[in-house]
């Protein structure tokens, strides 16, 4: 059986999102009463969407790791535990102990909370099922235990159909996206950060009167504020804090303005990949909804989803950019800090996506927020370090050259796996067990008052108004 298992990792590792959601939209659209045409489309489609949407982060990701290493490289500082990316960090998942057996885990977890209705998610993105053995990978490192480990998979697992279900009524209102929900292990938890800190900007006076979401800056600023045109203009500024140089005046114009047209190709292309994952997603999310009136009519079901489809929005990108800088100006100036910034800096836009609904777009509150989560995020991730370096080990991961330690933006700058790494080192399975008390507290005081969440995650409530009784 482990062989089974080990066998369905390899095989999920080398194909990848673009070829493992295609067959799961077609089986699940067959599920769900789709006809076989219609829903072979769906998912051939949201292949091609995803094959677009790893290109265009591609372009990004290559873009801005060559400002931030022209950034590092001038402000010459020297840190030991390198960002290796998501990718690498999603290999150590998948590569652990715990990676053998996490997605009959999650999906157990999934079917378990779906039949007795604690969830309303249904987690089809298998691919990114590699956040729960992450968190159960280092679980195993501080304890030693793979039952540990695969406990604290499984929690996690269960937390992010939470957050999916919580978070849902805002990112659907905002994101346009009816029916669909996000339990991604990067995006989700940083929402629960996102909303004390706009509170606490929502009392600064001044600060809380400023509106800076797209729409309004770009009725402000006309053509200068459309997506495209801002993306042209950070991606010059960015350009010009990494790679100008008297020295070589020619080759720094080249650089800036091949950095800046890049940018604002990511600004317009982003999106349009994202409508056409939505177009492929329609049919999936028609029938879902068709099947669940047909069997349950008192039911609601969403579709859990890769946060993918929500960093093509101009508010998300254009936060992402301008985070950029500031985080390798962050990596600089934080005292006590080890990580420098690097393969992930593309990863920010998943990072800060959830914070939209919550902000309502503003895209200065999500800077601000942004800067503060990504500050914590260096410490968190700082001290994660070691455990991540040895899950890495555990996995065989090849370690790059001239780094002591190794860590993550993606998973490695977040408070939840630290979270559970402490509490399972700390007080072991009792640890654990208190965990999953809490969580199961929160199920029970969302369950009892769904709209409480809902204001909180920033959806506008509608107020159900009961039918009078008819007279006698």
């Amino acid at each position: 059986m482990e062989a089974f298992f080990t066998g369905l990792q390899d095989v999920l590792t080398k194909l990848g999102a673009s070829v493992i959601l295609p067959i799961i939209i077609f089986v699940l659209g067959l599920i769900l009463g789709a006809k076989p045409g219609r829903a072979f489309r769906s998912g051939v489609t949201i292949g091609i969407a995803f094959v677009g949407i790893n290109l265009v982060i591609g372009l990004m990701w290559t873009s801005l790791s060559d400002v931030a290493q022209a950034m590092v490289e001038r402000t010459g500082v020297t840190l030991n535990v390198v960002d290796v990316g998501w990718p690498s960090a999603a290999a150590i998942a998948f590569g652990s102990s715990v990676g053998t057996f996490v997605i009959a885990i999650a999906l157990i977890v999934n079917i378990v909370m779906l039949a007795t209705r604690l969830t309303k998610t249904l987690n089809i993105d298998v691919w990114n099922y590699w956040h729960f053995a992450f968190v159960g990978s280092l679980v195993v490192v501080v304890t030693g235990s793979l039952w540990l480990g695969i406990l604290a998979a499984a929690i996690a697992a269960a937390f992010m159909l939470f957050l999916a279900d919580w978070t849902a009524p805002g990112v659907q209102d905002y994101y346009q996206i009816p029916g669909l929900s996000i339990p991604h292990g990067t995006s989700a938890p940083f929402a629960l950060l996102a909303i004390p800190l706009n509170w606490v900007i929502d009392h600064i006076p001044g600060l809380n009167r400023l509106e800076a979401d797209p729409e309004k800056v770009q009725e402000k600023f006309g053509v200068f504020g459309e997506p495209v045109i801002l993306g042209l203009v950070i991606g010059f500024v960015l350009g010009l804090l990494g790679f100008w140089n008297n020295a070589d005046i020619q080759g720094s114009i080249i650089r800036v303005l091949t950095t800046a047209i890049n940018l604002a190709a990511v600004m317009l292309l982003l999106p349009r990949m994202v409508q056409i994952l939505m177009e492929g997603l329609i049919p999936i999310s028609e029938a879902a909804r068709d099947f669940m009136r047909r069997r349950f009519a008192d039911r609601e079901v969403y579709i859990g989803l890769d946060s993918a489809i929500l960093i093509g929005h101009p508010a998300a990108i254009s936060t992402a950019l301008v985070l950029v800088p500031i985080t390798v100006l962050l990596a600089v100036i934080l005292p006590g800090n080890r990580v420098l910034p690097f393969a992930d800096l593309a990863v920010i836009p998943f990072v800060v996506c959830m914070f939209a609904p919550i902000t309502r777009g503003n895209i200065i509150r999500m800077i601000i927020i942004g800067t503060v989560v990504i500050a914590l995020g260096f410490y968190v991730g700082t001290a994660m370090a070691p455990q991540f370096t040895q899950a890495a080990v555990d996995a065989n991961f090849q370690m790059p050259e001239n780094a002591s330690q190794i860590i993550s933006i993606a998973d490695g700058f977040s408070w939840w796996p630290l979270l559970m790494m402490s509490v399972a080192s700390l007080a072991g399975w009792i640890g654990l067990l208190l965990v999953l008390v809490v969580l199961g507290a929160l199920l029970f005081f969302y369950l009892r008052d769904p709209h409480t969440w809902e204001r909180i995650a920033g959806a506008p409530v509608e107020e159900v108004v009961p039918t009078p009784a008819p007279a006698k």
